[in-house]
């Protein structure tokens, strides 16, 4: 980006990338070093700072995808999937910088937390929220053209936007079941299973809560079109 002699945008900033963006407010919402119980408080912070934009923006998408999906635009709200994806990708991967905390390291981050919790994380419970309408408009798609989903697998060619709203569907439900998966063992390795987190939640409940799906209906299609296709052979 290149930079005028002068600046455009008000704000606090020495820029106008600076202000645009609010970095001097964005890098003030760090505990400083000076008030740390553990260096790695930074570490965690940015973390779990940088997931929750993420899902905030993951939000913003799926509650946009639902809108189009309400007016029949499936090809638009399918554009918008491969960014919701990317932003649960991005939170999946940042698990990664908390496992280079040590077990003990992490147990000197966790007396900051007071009761902390990712049951109370606002971008976790906005985009659970988000998910299910998405659903709710597939269903009525699906009816709309009068078929089930065995069908529609049968024949996605005939109704190839419908087909991919729903591998879409299938592709983020994974991708979310995934992410909580990985955060279960990050968790895990921290702490140790028989063991309870900072509200007082057995981690072994954690572990059970893992085999939540948004569209149980999509993973059973299969069974269904598995069977549907037995059946059809030994008939032949």
């Amino acid at each position: 980006m290149a930079y005028g002699p002068d600046q455009i945008l008000e704000g606090l900033g020495n820029s106008d990338y600076e202000r645009y963006i609010r970095t001097n407010e964005l890098l003030s919402l760090q505990k400083g070093p000076d008030t740390w119980k553990h260096r790695d408080e930074l570490l965690f912070q940015v973390v779990h700072q940088t997931s929750e934009l993420w899902l905030k923006h993951c939000t913003a998408e799926a509650v946009q995808a639902v809108e189009y999906l309400k007016r029949d635009e499936i090809r638009p709200a399918l554009r918008l999937f491969p960014r919701m994806l990317l932003a649960i990708k991005y939170c999946h991967e940042a698990l990664d910088m908390l496992e280079q905390m040590s077990p003990w390291d992490y147990q000197q981050v966790r007396r900051a937390l007071g009761h902390g919790s990712g049951f109370d994380s606002p971008g976790m419970n906005s985009i659970r929220k988000a998910i299910p309408g998405l659903g709710i408009e597939f269903k009525r798609l699906l009816a709309k053209e009068n078929l089930d989903l065995v069908q529609l697998f049968i024949r996605h060619t005939q109704f190839e936007d419908l087909y991919l709203l729903a591998e879409a569907l299938v592709e983020l439900d994974e991708r979310m079941y995934l992410w909580r998966h990985r955060h279960f063992k990050v968790v895990e390795r921290s702490i140790g299973l028989k063991v309870s987190g900072t509200q007082g939640t057995p981690v072994e409940i954690l572990a059970r809560l893992n085999s939540f799906t948004f569209f149980p209906e999509l993973w059973d299609a299969r069974t269904d079109l598995t069977n549907f296709a037995i059946a059809e052979e030994g008939e032949n």
